[in-house]
């Protein structure tokens, strides 16, 4: 599995993330899948690993690995499963709000914690009515003396169900300028959550809904300044977000690609393994082929990012071409196994579902696609890799 980009460190760790899912994650597989419930316990035994603080600096008891080695962890625990991969995604985005805007108090109180896995953190933007569309969104944040009054609604949060501190993007004046970014913890009086709502797929995750009833939150925990929410939001999405889902679409797909593999070696047809049939053989080639293509663009786009480096279109495009060589890839899947495939004894019908999860968050297809329109055309509106750099660099 080693690569132009790995170290041996890498592939160390690749090697200890495998081992912890096979043998913690894979056994639990089949519950998860009966029950469709919330994993608490195997979300917090896969926290205590220290997998979160990969991109957390030393200096705040993190790994200070960077988004390489973050890659490797989410896409070992996804080739396993999608759902832990995506709790560990989704923690890894909450964790950028507090690096890339923390006050130094915000971070010697929170990234040890999140380090350790005795906090789990979450980001909270979108909204029912609002959608993809950030600056549609209604929640409110109103200062009152020494704090902020909250109303509203958050949903399609990831680990909704299991945050201990929710990073929350809300209003606080008109337009663009009037978005602030919050810490919420997840005991504090007037914080609720809405009822676990089963999915297609990704089940032992939660991305549901917070519902703040008049949630009173210190102004300590303001990210950043008044202001800063569409900053925090956006940056996060862009350097967090999109490699995140690049790693759980990566690790699905060679999920897919190895359990193909293995079907097509055990099954026979005219006295022959499934295999030697060329119409077979060429759609193995091409998942191949596209698993290749995706890990290339996937490792490529955060071995800059690592570097400090310009890669906001490397980073929309790693997402786009490892969301849709997953889906084509899982489609070419299904072909081969055929009817057995839709049977839940083997676990390519569960990629297949998990699969799809990964298409909207962090923008669609066509989102990526119109960013990437606008970088051919010399429109692009400036880099969050560029102007966040240093952050990245030092962290890693």
């Amino acid at each position: 599995m080693g690569s132009y980009f790995t170290t041996e460190g890498h592939e160390r760790l690749r090697d200890e993330v495998r081992t912890f899912a096979e043998a913690e994650v894979r056994p639990r597989i089949p519950e998860m899948e009966a029950s469709r419930s919330v994993q608490h316990e195997l979300s917090r035994l896969i926290a205590r690993q220290g997998w979160i603080g990969v991109t957390i600096s030393p200096q705040y008891g993190g790994m200070g690995l960077g988004h390489l080695a973050k890659t490797i962890i989410i896409e070992e625990l996804s080739r396993v499963s999608g759902a832990m991969g995506a709790m560990v995604q989704a923690s890894q985005l909450g964790v950028a709000k507090i690096v890339n805007f923390g006050t130094e108090d915000q971070k010697k109180t929170w990234l040890p914690a999140i380090s350790d896995g005795s906090c789990l953190p979450t980001i909270a933007v979108t909204e029912p009515q609002s959608g993809g569309h950030v600056l549609g969104m209604e929640a409110s944040a109103v200062r009152d003396g020494d704090d902020y009054i909250l109303n509203g609604r958050k949903v399609f949060v990831g680990n909704s169900h299991v945050g201990d501190l929710h990073g929350v993007v809300v209003r606080t004046g008109p337009g663009s300028r009037g978005l602030s970014a919050f810490l919420v913890e997840s005991d504090r009086p007037g914080f609720s959550l809405g009822p676990h709502r089963v999915a297609m797929g990704l089940h032992g995750f939660s991305f549901g809904e917070l519902v703040f009833d008049n949630c009173r939150v210190p102004a300590t925990n303001l990210l950043g300044a008044e202001g800063d929410g569409l900053a925090v939001a956006y940056s996060s999405s862009v350097l967090y977000g999109r490699p995140n889902l690049t790693a759980v679409s990566l690790g699905i797909h060679q999920a897919l690609m190895e359990e193909t593999s293995a079907f097509v070696a055990q099954r026979y047809r005219y006295g022959k393994p499934l295999y030697e049939l060329p119409s077979i053989k060429l759609k193995v080639g091409q998942m191949q082929s596209r698993l290749m293509t995706a890990r290339l663009a996937a490792y490529h786009a955060v071995h800059l990012l690592d570097r400090g480096l310009p890669c906001d279109a490397e980073l929309m495009n790693a997402k786009l071409i490892n969301v849709e060589y997953a889906l084509d890839s899982a489609r070419n899947a299904m072909e081969v196994h055929a009817a057995t495939g839709l049977f839940t004894d083997r676990p390519v019908e569960r990629y297949v579902r998990d699969a799809y999860h990964i298409f909207a968050p962090a923008g669609t297809s066509d989102v990526q696609l119109l960013r990437l329109g606008e970088v051919a055309l010399g429109a692009s509106k400036g880099q969050w890799s560029q102007r966040l750099a240093a952050v990245v660099a030092a962290a890693s």
